[in-house]
């Protein structure tokens, strides 16, 4: 047997400090969305699945998310009313290519997508519903959306039913009540109904909870019924291999050290690196300097591939998003993803210069590009820092970051300013550029467009503003000419890294000779993404996730049945 690099044997009689050896047909590294469904779909296989989680909550960043799932041509959609192609849905990603897209994996991607729900609505109990009219990210381009219906979201989920891992998933430090569907806020819907006091006590009855919780409890209610029990506390550390082919994987857990053996394969869902200072400085294109994740995934997965010789795929690209600081006690991450926040009337970004720098209401994956633009002559980052600048009626409309209720006094950490002028002297912003920059916003505001950077163009930009003026430029675009003015920090974040192992449309790791590597998967996070620089719709993330999810369980567990004859 070799290992890279070589694993302790067996344990032999008296050896205690061999590993522990457990042999399964599949192991599942992380219990994220893409984790969580390559566990189900083998363990439903017949496979005899381990699966085994870092952290010591389960759910990874899908548990803190909206829940969101971007699948073209899924089977819910003639229920909204939206028609859709495989041909169409193509189009519409390799739009957005580049020319860095790899063609068979987007062609994987959309011919199994559809598959996935299918699947899990039918096995896994998560009863999918399509979101009518959220826009695709880039709807203007070929093949897009505008009107929506390619994101879809499971229904609240009772977490009574996980029994004893009722409060062994990890609660979201953004959302602030669990109870709610993203349906059931600005951010999911065009008109969003919020549920009443009573229901929301009907709901604490049987702890019934939504967005990314619903969709990992759902999963893991499965999975437990399918008699797989996740092993937390539990980090994959090296690949084992016997004749180039992988048959197990290392793992470090709280009894000691396990070689967890597979005969159909081990699969990489274990996140990416994005809490890796030394891998982030290796492969990004630019800084990431907030990321939003769960502070697990720290490189484990891409670390184990590059031992065994795996080529790499789309490392300098991460699922970018703005992020702002908190003061502490706020949340547990002492920061906050600004979304919505940026998109609203009477707000702008600005540089150091004072000056606004690109459409502040595009989507937040594409918005990172404008975090990484370099200043030549300086040999600086044009755009960093920047600030979100807000006015009092902003404040008195919308609150501000953090979240803090909407009204006339700003959040204790936050300083009023009597002008623009003042705001900008005290954070280093060129005074006179500001002024200027918000003269010009104004007059553009009042002509009812944004000649500058088109902010309000786009079906998208118009989502995300006032939810009062849904598909209406007023949603977006708005005066800043009311003293106070208050100001944010904003900082390059990220959902996560994209790039890791590069795959076949099966989601086998493919080598430097792009050959597979026999017994290796990668799916979610942990593999270089099959979307590149690109993010198709809300759910842009978990829709390739739980994709290749769906492929690397089907393929391992049909390789054990193969390995067991």
């Amino acid at each position: 047997m070799t290992v890279a690099p070589p694993a302790p044997a067996a344990p032999g009689p008296g050896d205690a400090s061999a590993p522990a050896v457990v042999d399964v047909d599949v192991v599942v590294l992380g219990t994220g969305a893409a984790g969580l469904t390559t566990a189900v779909v083998a363990a439903r296989a017949g496979a005899r699945v381990a699966v085994f989680e870092k952290a010591d909550e389960v759910g990874g960043t899908t548990a803190w998310s909206g829940g969101h799932v971007w699948v073209p041509c899924h089977p819910h959609q003639a229920a909204i009313g939206v028609e859709d192609s495989p041909d169409l849905a193509r189009t519409y990603i390799l739009s957005l290519s580049r020319g860095l897209l790899e063609e068979r994996l987007v062609d994987a991607y959309v011919a199994a997508a559809p598959e996935m729900v299918r699947f899990l609505d039918a096995e896994a109990g998560t009863e999918f519903t399509a979101v009518a009219d959220f826009p695709d990210y880039h709807p203007e381009h070929p093949g897009g959306l505008p009107g929506g219906g390619r994101t879809i979201e499971c229904p609240l989920f009772a977490f009574a039913e996980l029994g004893e891992w009722q409060d062994r998933v990890t609660r979201s430090p953004y959302f602030s009540h669990p109870a709610f569907t993203m349906s059931e806020t600005p951010l999911g819907a065009v008109d969003p109904v919020l549920p009443t006091r009573d229901e929301l006590a009907r709901r604490a009855v049987r702890d019934e909870r939504g967005a990314g919780q619903a969709l990992v409890g759902r999963l893991l209610k499965a999975l437990l019924d399918l008699g797989v029990e996740p092993r937390t506390g539990c980090r994959g550390t090296r690949l084992v291999q016997e004749d180039d082919r992988v048959v197990g994987v290392e793992v470090e857990t709280p009894d000691g050290p396990v070689l967890a053996r597979a005969a159909g394969g081990v699969v990489l869902a274990c996140g990416g690196f994005e809490w890796d200072e030394e891998l982030k400085r290796a492969f990004l294109r630019g800084p990431l300097t907030h990321p939003v994740s769960v502070p697990t995934n720290t490189g484990d997965g891409l670390r184990m591939a590059m031992r065994v010789g795996a080529a790499l795929s789309t490392m300098r690209e991460a699922w970018w998003i703005p992020a702002a600081d908190l003061p502490p006690g706020v949340n547990r991450m002492d920061r906050y993803m600004v979304n919505g926040d940026r998109t609203r009337p009477r707000s702008i970004m600005v540089n150091r210069r004072g000056r606004r720098f690109t459409n502040e209401a595009a989507n937040y994956n594409a918005f990172g590009g404008a975090f990484h633009v370099e200043d030549v002559g300086a040999f600086d980052y044009a755009n960093l820092p920047c600030w979100l600048v807000f006015d009092q009626e902003y404040l008195r409309r919308y609150g501000t970051v953090g979240p803090h209720p909407r009204g006339e006094q700003p959040p204790a950490w936050m300083r009023a300013y009597g002008t623009l002028r003042e705001l900008a002297d005290d954070l280093g912003i060129d005074a006179d550029g500001l002024e200027g920059t918000v003269a010009a916003w104004n007059v553009a505001v009042a002509d009812g467009h944004d000649p500058e950077f088109g902010r309000g163009r786009s079906a998208h930009d118009r989502w995300w503003g006032d939810p009062a003026y849904k598909r209406d430029v007023r949603g977006t675009l708005g005066p800043l000419d009311e003293a106070p003015f208050y100001a944010v920090q904003i900082h390059s974040g990220a959902l996560g890294t994209k790039g890791g192992p590069r795959v076949d449309p099966d989601a086998r790791v493919l080598d430097v000779d792009g050959a597979p590597v026999e017994g290796l998967y990668a799916a979610g996070n942990a593999m270089g993404s099959p979307f590149g620089a690109t993010y198709g719709g809300a759910g842009g993330t978990l829709g390739p996730a739980m994709t290749f999810g769906y492929l690397a369980g089907a393929h391992a567990a049909a390789r054990a049945a193969v390995a067991r004859r």
